[in-house]
């Protein structure tokens, strides 16, 4: 027993210095922070049933592990050579193995009814206000918004100067980004020209595989601004890790505005209405002074 208490002393205080070097933190919205802990912070309802679901699990997970280490000490203490020196004969016990095969068939529905319910939520694609069709390619995006005629760019990722020049995130951060406006629903088609790529947004909930000759569907409902953060998520070849994807999204008004730029003078120039702007009143300013131009 002395040595039993001894090992968990032991991996307790090992946990807590490892927990002070680390300096663990919550994580962030939209991408990852320095050593954090748990999800990406939600952003959509599919998100938000992850973070229930998962939470759920946590729940379960560690009652189970609760009860397991207390019967282990149980058993350590109670039926030890000293405390037990006469040892049971008993083979079968009805009642502990029927407990032992119902308990756990009990706790996997109970698993699988809130599991299958996300699924379907994911699933099942409701009625969209924007499309997006996504194309993967080696090592970038390629992108169409088949709702605004004329809208179409490829998406590569940022060099580490360029990202530092805009402040943006290293290896997260494209050129031409992907704008969708907040609070409305995006049917996102995705498919690849090459090999199978992943199209992610962690915040989002989203994570779909493009594959060539086949066209996958995700959904999508971002409910805050801001810009958001994901990669390829397939191994899809040399480059794997320099294929991000960045997601912009504003405002009903300010995305009408961006759309209108760019028909007109291109992607590239309508994003600048962002890029300029350092405040988002600053980006309501400049769409506002778009809409009204001739």
């Amino acid at each position: 027993m002395k040595r039993l208490f001894a090992a968990l002393a032991v991996m307790v205080a090992s946990a807590l210095m490892w927990d002070g070097a680390m300096h663990f933190a919550a994580a962030g919205t939209g991408e990852p922070s320095a050593w954090q802990l748990n999800l990406q912070g939600s952003v959509t309802p599919v998100m938000d049933a992850i973070h229930g679901l998962h939470n759920y699990l946590l729940v379960i997970i560690t009652a189970i592990m609760v009860f397991v280490l207390g019967l282990l000490i149980y058993v350590c203490v109670r039926f030890n050579a000293k405390a037990n020196p006469t040892p049971s004969k008993t083979t079968h016990n009805t009642v502990l193995e029927v407990a032992w095969t119902v308990v756990p068939i009990l706790i996997l529905i109970t698993i699988a009814i809130p599991s299958f319910r996300l699924i379907y939520f994911q699933r099942e694609i409701p009625q969209a206000d924007l499309t997006i069709k996504a194309t993967g390619n080696q090592w970038y995006w390629s992108y169409e918004y088949p709702d605004q005629a004329g809208i179409s760019f490829d998406s590569a990722m940022l060099t580490d100067a360029e990202a530092a020049e805009k402040n943006l995130p290293r290896l997260l951060a494209t050129d031409n980004e992907v704008v969708v406006p907040t609070g409305k629903i995006v049917r996102l088609i995705v498919t690849a020209g090459d090999v199978i790529h992943g199209w992610t947004i962690p915040s989002f909930g989203a994570k779909i595989d493009a594959i060539p000759g086949r066209l996958n569907e995700e959904w999508f409902k971002v409910e805050k601004d801001g810009i958001y953060y994901g990669q390829c998520s397939e191994l899809c070849g040399k480059d794997h890790a320099f294929m991000p994807i960045m997601v912009r999204a504003v405002p009903q008004a300010d995305f009408d505005a961006w759309a209108v730029k760019a028909k007109a003078a291109g992607v590239e120039e309508a994003n600048k209405m962002f890029a300029a702007a350092a405040s988002p009143a600053q980006v309501a300013d400049t769409a506002t002074a778009i809409q009204t131009q001739p």
